[in-house]
């Protein structure tokens, strides 16, 4: 962990002198415009990246509990979806941007909410199948906006983008962590349901409440992120593998490990995404599509 936690230091210094133009980390104290442009513009790049990276991999770990499936991943609710839908609203009507992270959460639950109610229950299979149509109904519909309102320059953030962001943004963005943190209050809740319902009802686990709890937090976390930099795919997927695979199924080592790798994996690939100018989702989604066929081959994947 002390590995990681270095990483994580080192990738926060290093990242923002990475790009098409290269700097030397001493040019974060120079007046001129080597300075502001470290501080100003690829400083909060940075940090949101390693927000987002956190966020979205600790809720991977989540979701992966709660549906006890190695497919799932922060957005298979529909919250990605939901969450944009709320965001491409409030961006086409202009809404103070202190003011989106509320409208995607609302959107969000709302979604939930409607993918609970359409299952009926938390049966795994009857949400993991309503959620993909909800999905690909709510998918559709922001296309249609997209389209209609010739809202193009929100097209990269709907792939994941991080090139816009500025001071205000990370400042906001912060707050995602907050749900994130909580998750870990309930790392031994997990790792009771990880042995069956009946075994957790056993250790006095109430296996209902809990994983509702994991799912409101989950998509607090979730729909924070994707206000700010849209859906960046197979992350939440990738990371609670790779840390699984080093630290176990332990959630009290798995959710800070896929905290820290999730951080350092997504400020890399951005990094690479700009040196390419290419928005980051579609790095990531080039590295998760060939993982997710890996996981399904894989048997017995947990």
């Amino acid at each position: 962990m002390r590995i990681l936690i270095l990483l994580t230091f080192l990738t926060l210094f290093i990242v923002p002198c990475i790009g098409d133009v290269i700097y030397s980390p001493a040019s974060i104290f120079s007046d001129g415009v080597d300075g502001w442009i470290l501080l100003n513009l690829r400083f909060p790049r940075v940090l949101m990246g390693l927000i987002v990276g956190c966020t979205l991999s600790v809720s991977g770990v989540v979701m992966q509990n709660v549906f006890r499936n190695p497919l799932a991943e922060p957005y298979i609710l529909g919250v990605s979806t939901g969450a944009g839908l709320g965001a491409m609203i409030g961006f086409v009507l202009g809404i103070d941007f202190r003011l989106i992270p509320i409208l995607t959460f609302c959107t969000s639950i709302l979604t939930v909410f409607t993918v609970y109610k359409l299952a009926g229950s938390l049966n795994v299979e009857s949400l993991l199948l309503c959620g993909i149509a909800v999905n690909i109904f709510l998918y559709a519909l922001e296309w249609l906006i997209l389209i209609k309102t010739n809202a193009h320059m929100i097209l990269g953030w709907l792939v994941g983008y991080l090139g816009d962001v500025l001071w205000r943004d990370v400042e906001v963005a912060v707050f995602a962590l907050i749900p994130t943190t909580l998750t870990y209050a309930y790392s031994k809740q997990m790792n009771a349901i990880l042995l069956g319902e009946e075994s957790a009802f056993y250790l006095g686990v109430d296996v209902g409440k809990v994983l509702k709890i994991l799912i409101v937090l989950s998509t607090l976390a979730t729909s924070i992120t994707v206000s700010f930099v849209g859906i960046v795919g197979f992350v939440g997927l990738m990371i609670p593998h790779i840390a699984r695979r080093i630290y176990g199924d332990d959630n009290r080592l798995l959710i800070p490990a896929s905290a820290l790798i999730g951080s350092v994996f997504l400020t890399w690939m951005d990094a690479i995404a700009r040196i390419l100018k290419v928005p980051v989702g579609i790095i990531t989604m080039l590295c998760g599509g060939p993982f997710f066929i890996y996981v399904f081959k894989r048997p017995n994947s947990r």
